[in-house]
């Protein structure tokens, strides 16, 4: 994916986030995932991301390829978030990988009736 398309893409996500009224106030744990071909190379990619504030999962996919996400607390900002996927990104491509995207779960505050 291009740098522009991707910043496109990532305006567009976190304008329709505060437009739901998401807290950017907050640190989060936004997801941040990957592709690889191969467990091994996606295991490899995990020893980069380690830390207080980072968590990597990999899984298997139905598709026999393997899923890496990372997790990382931090504010929602499109700076801090395109600097964390060119991270990513630097680890993940030359070990075979794409990148998938990004992620973060927002909070419903429930009605009152």
């Amino acid at each position: 994916m291009s740098t522009a398309l991707h910043d496109d893409v990532s305006s567009g996500v976190l304008r329709r986030m505060k437009e739901g009224g998401f807290d950017f106030a907050s640190f989060h744990p936004i997801e941040f995932y990957a592709i690889f071909p191969d467990e091994e190379r996606a295991r490899q990619a995990t020893r980069n991301f380690r830390g207080e504030s980072l968590h990597a999962l990999v899984t298997e996919r139905d598709d026999g390829a393997w899923h890496l996400q990372v997790s990382k607390v931090m504010y929602a900002t499109h700076a801090g978030i395109g600097d964390f996927e060119q991270d990513l990104a630097s680890v993940v491509l030359p070990l075979g990988g794409t990148l998938d995207g990004w992620g973060v779960t927002q909070e419903v505050k429930a009605s009152r009736p």
